[in-house]
Formats: C-alpha cells, sequence, structure tokens
C-alpha cells in the first residue's frame, strides 16, 4: 500500500508540474482556476490552509513602525523596516536597541536573544524591496492620502499572495482595501502604543477581507504573545471609539474651565484609578493624532458628540503636538513637564 501511495504522489507531482508548465502563459486568474482542484503541495500554507508568514515589512519607522519591528523580530519574523527618511530608520534602529537592553537589563529577554532579533530587521529607503514580504504593515501617519498613496506604490512590487494591513486606528479598512488589487488579502492591523509593552492587537476585517487572510494575521498575532480583538470595521474600531471622546471630552473640561490641566489628570488618576490622566495621555499619543480619529469619528458618524474641542484644534494648529514636538497639554522642554494651561 506504501509503495502504491508513493507511486501516486509522484505522478500527481509530475501531472501538476506539467499543468503548471501549460498554464505560465495564461492570465493569474485562469491559472487559480485551472488549478483549484489539485491538493496542495506549496509549504507556504499549513495543514489548515493558513498562510504561513515568515518575512514581515514595515512600512514608518516612526513610533509604532519602530514598535512593531521590535516585537516582530523579538518573535523571529525577518523584518524589512521602510521609511522615506534615513534620519529616520537610523533612529528606528537606535530606539529599538535602547528598548531591547531594557528588557537585557529587566531579564524579559537574553542579551543573546536581543542580538539576533537585530539581527532580524533590515531598513530601506526603497518601498518595492518590501514588496517581497509575506504581509506588511503599514504604519504611516494617520492621514488616509497617505497611506492610500503609499499602497498604490506598493501594488507593483507585491507577491501574490502577500496579505496587506494598516496599523490605523481608525480610518475605513474596506476604503483602504478597495484601492488595492487584493481586498480579499487586506485588513486593519492594529497595535497599541507603546508596542512593546501593550498586550492588545484590535483585527478588522474589511467588507472582503477573507478568512485564511484574518487566520494568518491572528496567528502572527498569538506568536508574538499577544491578545487579539476582531472588530468591525467601523470609524475608530473599539479601543479609540472608546478612548478618544474620552480625551476629546477632558479637552472640553478644560476649555470650559472646569479644571486646569493637573486637577483634570489627577482626578481622572485618582478618582478613576487610571494610570495617566487623558491630558497626559493625549500628549503621549500625539494631539494630531487625537485629532485625526475625532475627525473620523465625527464624519463617519455623522454625529454631534464626536465633534474635535476646538481646543484641541488650536494646540494642533499651534504645532503643540505633545511629547513628540516637547509641548501640548504639558511642556516638556525643561525635561519636567508643566501644564500649559
Amino acid at each position: 500500500m506504501t509503495a502504491r501511495i508513493r507511486a501516486w504522489h509522484t505522478e500527481l507531482c509530475t501531472a501538476k508540474a506539467a499543468l503548471s508548465g501549460c498554464l505560465l502563459g495564461l492570465p493569474r486568474e485562469l491559472r487559480l482556476q485551472s488549478t483549484a482542484g489539485l491538493p496542495m503541495l506549496s509549504s507556504e500554507k499549513s495543514k489548515d490552509n493558513v498562510m504561513e508568514i515568515r518575512s514581515i515589512g514595515i512600512i514608518g519607522a516612526g513610533q509604532m513602525g519602530n514598535g512593531i519591528a521590535h516585537v516582530t523580530a523579538l518573535a523571529g519574523y525577518r523584518v524589512m523596516m521602510m521609511d522615506i527618511s534615513q534620519d529616520s530608520l537610523t533612529e528606528a534602529l537606535s530606539l529599538i536597541e535602547r528598548n531591547l537592553d531594557r528588557q537585557v537589563s529587566s531579564t524579559k529577554i537574553t542579551a543573546a536573544e536581543k542580538a539576533t532579533a537585530l539581527a532580524q530587521i533590515d531598513t530601506t529607503l526603497d518601498i518595492s524591496k518590501v514588496g517581497q514580504s509575506d504581509l506588511i504593515i503599514e504604519a504611516a501617519t494617520e492621514d488616509e492620502s497617505i497611506k492610500q498613496t503609499i499602497f498604490d506604490q506598493l501594488l507593483p512590487h507585491l507577491q501574490d499572495h502577500t496579505i496587506l494591513t494598516s496599523n490605523t486606528s481608525s480610518i475605513s479598512i474596506t476604503r483602504l482595501a478597495s484601492r488595492t488589487d487584493r481586498p480579499e488579502k487586506f485588513m486593519g492591523f492594529h497595535f497599541m502604543n507603546p508596542v512593546p509593552v501593550m498586550k492588545l492587537v484590535e483585527l478588522i476585517r474589511g467588507i472582503a477581507t477573507d478568512e485564511p487572510t484574518y487566520a494568518a494575521c491572528k496567528t502572527v498575532v498569538e506568536r508574538l504573545g499577544k491578545t487579539a480583538a476582531s472588530a468591525e470595521d467601523f470609524p475608530a474600531f473599539i479601543v479609540n471609539r472608546l478612548l478618544m471622546p474620552m480625551i476629546n471630552e477632558a479637552v472640553y473640561t478644560l476649555y470650559e474651565g472646569v479644571g486646569n490641566v493637573v486637577s483634570i489628570d489627577s482626578s481622572m488618576k485618582l478618582g478613576a484609578n487610571h494610570p495617566m490622566g487623558p491630558l497626559e495621555l493625549a500628549d503621549f499619543i500625539g494631539l494630531d493624532t487625537c485629532l485625526a480619529i475625532m475627525n473620523v469619528l465625527h464624519d463617519g458618524l455623522a454625529d454631534t458628540k464626536y465633534r474635535p474641542c476646538p481646543l484641541l484644534t488650536k494646540y494642533v494648529e499651534a504645532g503643540w503636538l505633545g511629547r513628540k514636538s516637547q509641548r501640548g497639554f504639558y511642556d516638556y522642554r525643561s525635561g519636567t513637564p508643566v501644564p500649559t494651561r
């Protein structure tokens, strides 16, 4: 019986190879239709039909991008991090190394694991090199037009099996996916900040996202040692649908003179047991990001309760974006945060 099975398998492989050669000149869609009935012999997918992710491309080396590179490299994935600025890439690698050093100091990882993780990360200014990855996570600024431009530039360089994802915290996944050639292989992959510390990842299906794509991304989340929360494709998903209106209301409380920065943050830390006050948290997230998410909520849900506070808009217009610009609801330039109101 074993000999018969081996002979059958050899004949099948030969037939599939011959068929593949005959189909090379056909469009991809017809090739897939023609081979759909044959057993899968490729190692790209497991026995459960879930694609195995080996390499991850990350677009954007900022606050979120370098954090994602950190955790994915530490989990053993080959990482290609891309940005339009060499300075940003250099700074990102330096920050990743410092954060890994902290993990070594706290005995969360060993020095050998740190060295291995750093060796897993390559950087590039060339977006075409990211296209060779199995999974791509776009982590650029929270601006839909910028994200769409990135995906437009990526498309000519993708492999057929590549999964596209966005780390957007609020923008429609279905709308982003519709601009690509693979809406079924597109979904939201929303990490929390700071990525090495926070355990949650929101996974957001677009209307066309297929189950194998979701399963492959969920497997990555589990390998990172994080927890996946499945969210529907509505403005701001779960976390920011709840968090951002609270921050916006805190800004209104400041704007209307109900309390100052210190009293508002102290009230929520001591009265609601929050580890960080809402205004301090807004500075940490970035006031421009908070405003962008509130605008998405306001525009997408057409409800006045999501109207961004004018004071939040004023701070962003002034370039007071929080910690990353050294001024927001607190002034960080002296090293010790000082309330600005």
